[in-house]
């Protein structure tokens, strides 16, 4: 086998990998986390079809800028964010809290741009 075959095989292994990981990744979220996402935004802006299609483009749109781990961290800090006490405090004021809840809010905001 010549050079220039191995070369190819290479990159079309290294391409076949790459769009692997991408695929994977735009889909790393639950049918359950994107349906309970479709169902809070269509109580907060309509019950009808077309907001329907905008809050699967915006689940959509969020899943392919943030990972379904740090999706969840960010959902369970804004949860926990607002629960009262001293001890939860953590959850409002640590800059880890704050990088998670600001991702979310970017990747919200993209996600409304693109879709409503």
């Amino acid at each position: 086998m010549g050079l220039a075959r191995i070369f190819a095989c290479l990159i079309i292994l290294a391409n076949s990998a790459m769009a692997q990981t991408i695929k994977q990744r735009l889909n790393d979220y639950p049918t359950e986390a994107r349906a309970d996402y479709v169902f809070g935004c269509m109580a907060a802006n309509g019950r009808n079809r077309s907001i329907l299609g905008k809050c699967s483009c915006s689940i959509d749109v969020i899943a392919s800028i943030l990972p379904y781990e740090k999706y969840v961290e960010a959902e369970t800090v804004l949860s926990l964010q607002h629960t009262g006490g001293e001890k939860m405090s953590i959850f409002r004021t640590s800059q880890l809290a704050k990088v998670l809840v600001t991702d979310l809010r970017r990747a919200q905001a993209e996600a409304e741009i693109l879709c409503f």
